[in-house]
């Protein structure tokens, strides 16, 4: 099988609200970045695929007038998933595999400002049982933070612990949005207090993948996927522990997570609650465990809708590509409750 690293990644500076900029303009100086990390033209590109919500653009196929960014010529091999770019460079890493291309451009962005986010989101629902009793994001949270307190596995206090944690790191990312002491606020839906919820924001990333020889020309340490895999819940909550999450489990089975330690775990865990249950689904809360959880701060730092899980590969990736990790895990989702999970393992050269 062809070897396939990350080979530069980029994002914008996460913001509240970009009202004053366009999907374009905040794309385009993030994908000239990571082309030129990678010493590349557009036009050395094999493949190009991205991630967006029409939801949260308020208007069908928003993500052709995202191509402007990428420029209309000369024509490319293109794609797009209409979920987080964590699935896009799934796609993109598949293509590199099959020798339909060498290099990939995966690029990813949301504006969640312009709208009420957490009605956008009820629109992935299922829509005869659930859908019609319009829980948001957050108060679907709040069933599974409140499911993991029933159950033991969890309380108040350490989720607290988590927010804390999380957006201290963030002071060290230039990128986050949300850094340092952020106070736990009052409660938005019980268990959950503001500083357990993610920020709105606004922004976009991208990364450039090689294949092989290309990847080891265009980077001095390439990060190497050296697996990768994802997997889905039950669609109605009803039949699903929310304390648990095996398709996290088993996405990290399949891309070989379990074969040896990672020092790093890049989790896409908006909210408190959610960073529990992959703990527990990726046995990260060992006596003898030494991982370094989120260290850019994680979603609750920021929570670019449909960019935050390709963040997560993209962090993953940069601490590689710099020599403070040597295996890395990273963790993307989608959907209510953690319905769609997908586990990339990255690696340095040995």
């Amino acid at each position: 099988m062809r070897e396939v690293a990350v080979v530069a990644f980029g994002q914008s500076d996460h913001v509240r609200d970009s009202a004053e900029t366009s999907e374009v303009e905040m794309l385009m100086p993030v994908l000239h970045d990571v082309l030129g990390q990678a010493g590349l033209k557009a036009r050395d590109i094999g493949f190009t695929c991205s991630g967006s919500s029409d939801y949260l653009a308020g208007r069908a196929f928003s993500f052709t007038m995202a191509l402007d960014g990428v420029g209309a010529w000369p024509p490319i091999a293109e794609s797009h998933v209409e979920t987080d770019g964590a699935w896009a460079l799934y796609e993109a890493w598949v293509k590199i595999l099959t020798g339909e291309a060498d290099t990939a451009l995966v690029y990813a962005y949301g504006k969640s400002s312009p709208g009420d986010v957490r009605e956008v989101l009820t629109r992935q629902l299922d829509p005869y049982y659930v859908a019609p009793l319009w829980p948001d994001s957050v108060a679907l949270a709040a069933l599974q933070a409140q499911a993991l307190i029933d159950a033991g596995h969890t309380d108040e206090r350490e989720l607290a612990r988590i927010a804390a944690r999380s957006r201290t790191a963030a002071a060290d990312n230039p990128h986050a949005q949300l850094t340092g002491s952020v106070p736990a606020g009052d409660y938005l839906v019980a268990p959950l207090r503001a500083g357990d919820c993610p920020p709105v924001s606004d922004g976009a990333a991208a990364v450039v993948l090689a294949a092989g020889d290309t990847a080891r020309r265009l980077t001095d340490r390439p990060a190497w996927i050296r697996g990768i895999d994802h997997r889905i819940e039950a669609h109605s909550l009803g039949v699903r522990d929310l304390a648990a999450s095996p398709s996290t489990r088993l996405a990290a089975e399949r891309a070989g997570y379990f074969e040896h330690p990672v020092d790093t775990a890049e989790l896409h865990a908006p909210f408190t609650s959610q960073e529990v249950v992959l703990r527990r689904a990726l046995d990260l809360d060992g006596a003898d465990t030494q991982v370094v959880v989120n260290p850019s701060g994680g979603a609750l730092a920021a929570n670019p809708v449909m960019a935050a899980g390709l963040i997560r590969i993209g962090e993953a990736a940069d601490r590689i590509r710099r020599g403070a990790s040597d295996r890395a895990l990273a963790h993307a989702t989608s959907g209510p409750c953690l319905q769609q999970n997908l586990v990339a393992v990255l690696e340095g050269e040995s």
